[in-house]
Parts: C-alpha cells; structure tokens; sequence
C-alpha cells in the first residue's frame, strides 16, 4: 500500500505531518508505517495500491477522475474562503508600483506547473475573465520557487496556493520582500484520494478522527481547521483556461 500527504510537506512540518498520518493509520487500523516521500506524484496516484495521498483540483479534473476516489478535502480557515476552499494569491515585489495583475499582463509571469490549478488555472481564467492573458510565462516546478523568482528580481508576478503563501510568510525570510496584490476566487482545495477498490468512506471516518485526536499545536502547525466533503461535481466544474504558451 502507498500512503503520502505531499502537498504541503515542508521540512519544517515533516513531524506534523507524520503524526497526522500516524493518527489516520491508527484510526484506520491498517496502512504502510512511513509516508512515501520518494518517486514521481503521478505514478502514486494512479496506482492501485494507493491508500491515502492528497492531489490538485486540475490533475483530478484532467486526468484522475474516475481512476481515484476522492475521500475528503482539508479545510485551512483561509482567508476569503470557505470550508474547503482554497485560492490563489498574486505577489509581487513590494517596491513595483504596479499593483493590480491586469498591469502585468506583458510582464514575467511565474508559475509552478501547466497542471496546476494554483498556479496556472486559477489565474488564467482570472485573467481570462478580465480581457487578458499572461504571454511572458516562467516555469518554476513549485510554488517556493516562484515567490523567490520574483522575490530575486527573475520574474515579475507570481500565482501561488494560498496556503503555500501563509507558510512562506512563516519560514522563508524572502517572502519580506513580497506582498500580495489580489486574489482569485475561491475554489475546492487540494482533496484526499485513494485508489477505486478502497474504502473511501472507512478512510473519510478515519481522517475525521485522527484530525479530532491531533494534539492543538499539531493542527495549529498543519493549519487545519477541520475535514469536509465536497463533491467530485464541484472539482469537475471549476473553470480549465489554455495552457500557458510553450
């Protein structure tokens, strides 16, 4: 069995991290010991073998629907945000006078992946909604790395998962050199997943309760606020713009 909770996986919140799954495997009474932190993302998801891990909205919409299930997603009490919602933040270099994304619309735009909905989706369709689209694209392979991107002056704007953002702002000193000019609209955050064949229900019940169990300063260190249900309809829903130019 493959159990790995990547998404927000930081160094600093490894052992947070590692007994909220601790928490999951006790409640559920089975699972491999250590979270696989090793391999290719793509080839853990679609594996059948996969008992937990936690994916996008757009690889789901795109191309894991109906390959997975999706358990339950986490709420992180973001700001604008509904339970189990999620947004993109716009940051830029607090000394640009520039200050509104329809201004960057020729400028070096920094975005971690073509398949994500953080860093791709979501501000495409928002510039896509406002007339315009970002032409001078960077890809960075994570969302750290285009904060520091602009942040060191190799691109100008940068699109990133909100809850990526409160954590860069709590661990990366070069997020100082950043603010945050706008945000897109709410959407369902990053949901848990498990292989067709699974229990999604039994591992649902047992995401609630290791969250109920978790010491507070280890939900505190998480950011979570809870464990919701949010429908495969509304993931399938939200908006896919064009891929970012080549």
């Amino acid at each position: 069995m493959i159990a790995s909770l990547p998404m927000y996986d930081r160094l600093e919140l490894r052992a947070a991290t590692d007994s909220f799954w601790q928490a999951i495997r006790q409640a559920l009474g089975h699972g491999p010991d250590p979270l696989t932190r090793e391999g290719d993302s793509w080839d853990q998801w679609e594996s059948p073998d996969l008992l937990l891990s936690q994916t996008c909205g757009y690889p789901y919409r795109a191309r894991l629907h109906g390959k997975v299930q999706i358990v339950g997603t986490p709420d992180y009490g973001l700001e604008g945000c509904g339970p189990g919602e999620y947004r993109s933040v716009f940051v830029a270099r607090k000394d640009d006078p520039r200050n509104d994304p329809t201004d960057f619309s020729a400028a070096r735009f920094a975005y971690n992946e073509p398949m994500s909905q953080s860093g791709w989706a979501a501000p495409g369709a928002y510039a896509g909604s406002r007339g315009f689209a970002f032409t001078d694209t960077r890809r960075t392979g994570s969302h750290i790395a285009s904060a520091r991107a602009v942040a060191e002056d190799q691109a100008d704007l940068a699109a990133l998962d909100a809850q990526s953002w409160r954590l860069m702002q709590r661990y990366d000193t070069f997020a100082d050199k950043l603010h945050v000019i706008a945000a897109t609209p709410p959407t369902p955050a990053l949901p848990f997943i498990t292989a067709n064949g699974q229990d999604a229900d039994a591992i649902f019940d047992a995401l609630l309760s290791a969250f109920k169990a978790l010491p507070t300063e280890t939900r505190d260190a998480l950011d979570l606020r809870g464990i919701v249900r949010i429908p495969p309809e509304a993931y399938l829903a939200v908006e896919t713009p064009p891929p970012p130019p080549a």
